[in-house]
Order: C-alpha cells, then structure tokens, then sequence
C-alpha cells in the first residue's frame, strides 16, 4: 500500500491577522521567555535549584524581610504560581533544608519562611540571576524603554 500525502498549506491570510509569526506578540514573548529561561537555569543550576524553586524562594525572602507570617498563599499569588504546585515546591525546598514551613494552631495554615542555608543561597543566587537578566536584557536600554511597566501590567491581569 502506497501512501500519497497531499500538501495543502494552512492560509494564514484567512486565520490569522499576522503576516508572519515575528508579528505575533504572544509568539514573540513565548519565544522570548523560552530564550530568557534558558539562561536564567543556566544560572541556577549552580545552586542546584530549578527556575520554580528560585522564584518561590526569592518571593518567600521579600514577602519575609521583615519576619511577618506569610502564607503558601500569598507565596503563590506573588509568584504567579497555583497553589497545589506552589505547596509541591515549597515541599521540595523544605526537603532541601532551603524553607521552613511554621504552623500556626491550625495545622493548615502554613507559614514558610527562609532556614539559614536558604538565606545564604538566595543571597548568592540572587545577584547572579540578576546579573544574567542584566545580559539578557541589555540589548534594550531599559532606563528608556516602557517594557518593564508593560510588563507589569500584563503580569497583573486576571484573565
């Protein structure tokens, strides 16, 4: 039996309002924030962190700098993670010895916090990650550029 394939292109004109894929914001930024995360687990894996590992930590030391109780919640929300992966991370670093988890008298409702060691990777990864973003964002001038504030708009919606 003898297979006959017949190539019938996709006619973007009629699907799509973009001439190419290079016009596409929401291609641009997937393609983008690959690139971006690729560098930033370069980074990491010095540390032996995953990229979600460094952001609930690094989120769980601001949302912590000044010793208030901050919920697995609030830890999520911040990072823009859901609550059953954030509480799967946040089990993982307290394996790691990186987070403590305190309870309160509900045994529900946790409170993680920084142990010595995740303070002292954290202050170490910290400036490296910054450093690479540095890099990778340096071929725009951001002092100039509105793309951190159009960021942050975008990061803020709740669709």
């Amino acid at each position: 039996m003898e297979c006959i394939f017949v190539n019938q292109p996709v006619n973007f004109k009629k699907i799509s309002e973009h001439e190419t894929p290079e016009l596409s914001p929401g291609f641009l930024l997937w393609k983008t924030s690959i690139l971006w995360r690729r560098t930033i687990e370069d980074v990491l894996q010095q540390f032996g962190l995953t990229h979600p590992q460094f952001v609930i930590l690094a989120t769980t030391g601001w949302l912590t700098k000044d010793k208030q109780n901050v919920s697995q919640k609030d830890i999520g929300d911040m990072a823009g993670i859901d609550p059953n992966t954030t509480s799967q991370i946040i089990r993982g670093l307290e394996k790691n010895g990186l987070i403590k988890r305190e309870y309160a008298i509900d045994e529900r409702c946790k409170y993680p916090s920084l142990t010595t060691k995740g303070k002292s990777v954290l202050t170490k990864a910290l400036p490296e990650v910054e450093k690479k973003d540095a890099e990778f964002f340096s071929v725009l001038n951001l002092k100039s550029s509105k793309i951190v504030q159009d960021l942050k708009v975008l990061s803020l919606q709740d669709m």
